[in-house]
């Protein structure tokens, strides 16, 4: 029988890989645009490899992008992101990716919806309908085209690539409408056969529980698969993660969290300490200033989701949260550690009246198309 073929691009963004469509190739918002998504990405796979589609059997690899015509008067492009449960057939469109987000603008400027010098530099406004949030890509171009090769470096990709600055603009509140949802920089959440824990429930860019990683047992720099391969603190984490979306407004309960596969993410702080990287080089405990391992869709991330690094350097901004007290530095760029090695953020802010607003916060990423064609999806009889 004859598949459908959608065109599509798959595109690696920062350190996360999804196919990328225009708006008007797909089914309108609703069951059957995400029956299509599903399919594409191999969706829903009980073994959770997606090996009848695009997707790679982890978060970082089951991702979409939609683009298509702004309806924002700031903006040249609406952008909506969905993250595909790999062994759920769910596409959450509850937040927004930021590694994807940096394949947006080469994706608009190479399918020509948005004028770009030939030479120079492209600036490309994003909207992303997750959030309502603006976004600024800035990258260099060249007869046209976004410059691939350069000089820049991304841990967790190999090789080197030309750099993509990314702005997120007003990033607070990106979900709930407040940067401290909850109005506080501290909560408690208590965990059975723990007891309270002390968590920063924070929403910039995406919104994310921040607990210390000492609170739970743990040094901070425990790798992804043995995170993974922990059963209790796997199921641990996910308590607090539906706990805190509760708390954040996000659901209604914790039956309802656990259907938000993709927010609030989760992280575990620690301070900067020597650490093996997955590529068996070294960190040494000056070239961080705060340590993370995050969970994304309910799997330990191999890197940070680049939303989370952008919260985290905003927490860190808030005095007395959990990620204030265990950073080095509180102000300028702050580095984070990851598994993958580290990621630079930078984050303005204003105080106003003693609360703290995020002007803007920015950072540096690396994108590019890896494939250009149709996408074929399976005709139901």
């Amino acid at each position: 029988m004859a598949q459908q073929r959608i065109r599509a691009v798959f595109m690696r963004g920062g350190t996360s890989k999804g196919l990328v469509f225009h708006e008007a190739e797909l089914p309108p918002a609703g069951p059957a645009r995400d029956a299509v998504l599903l399919a594409a990405m191999g969706s829903p796979d009980p073994n959770i490899r997606q090996l009848d589609g695009m997707g790679g059997g982890i978060s970082s690899l089951s991702k979409i992008c939609i683009v298509g015509p702004s309806t924002h008067p700031q903006a040249d492009v609406d952008f909506t992101f969905g993250q595909v449960g790999i062994d759920a057939g769910i596409v959450d469109y509850g937040g927004n990716c930021g590694n994807m987000s940096s394949a947006i603008g080469p994706f608009a400027v190479e399918e020509g919806l948005v004028p770009t010098p030939a030479d120079g530099e492209a600036v490309v406004r994003i909207h992303n309908t997750n959030t309502g949030k603006l976004i600024t890509a800035r990258f260099p171009v060249r007869d046209g085209f976004p410059l691939t090769q350069g000089d820049f470096t991304l841990d967790g990709v190999a090789g080197t690539s030309a750099p993509i600055r990314l702005e997120f603009l007003t990033p607070g509140g990106a979900k709930t409408g407040a940067l401290l949802p909850t109005g506080r920089a501290v909560d408690l959440i208590d965990v059975p056969d723990l007891g309270p824990v002390e968590v920063s429930l924070v929403d910039a860019a995406n919104p994310m529980v921040f607990i210390a990683a000492e609170s739970l047992g743990l040094t901070g720099v425990e790798m992804p698969d043995e995170i993974g391969a922990d059963p209790a603190l796997m199921a641990r984490l996910e308590a607090i993660r539906r706990r805190g979306a509760v708390m954040m407004g996000l659901a209604p309960d914790e039956a309802a969290a656990g259907r938000l596969i993709s927010i609030p993410k989760i992280a575990m702080l620690a301070r900067s300490q020597p650490a093996a990287k997955l590529s068996g080089q070294q960190l040494a405990e000056g070239d961080a200033d705060i340590t993370a391992r995050t969970l994304s869709t309910g799997q330990p991330h191999r890197a940070i989701p680049l939303t989370g690094a952008l919260c985290l350097a905003a927490a860190i901004r808030v005095p007395g949260s959990v990620a204030a007290r265990l950073a080095t530095a509180t102000q300028g760029s702050i580095r984070i550690a990851h598994p993958s090695g580290t990621i630079s953020v930078d984050a303005a802010t204003e105080d106003h009246d003693g609360q703290i607003h995020i002007l803007h916060a920015s950072v540096l990423r690396s994108a590019r198309r890896l494939f250009e064609g149709n996408v074929c999806i399976p005709v139901q009889p």
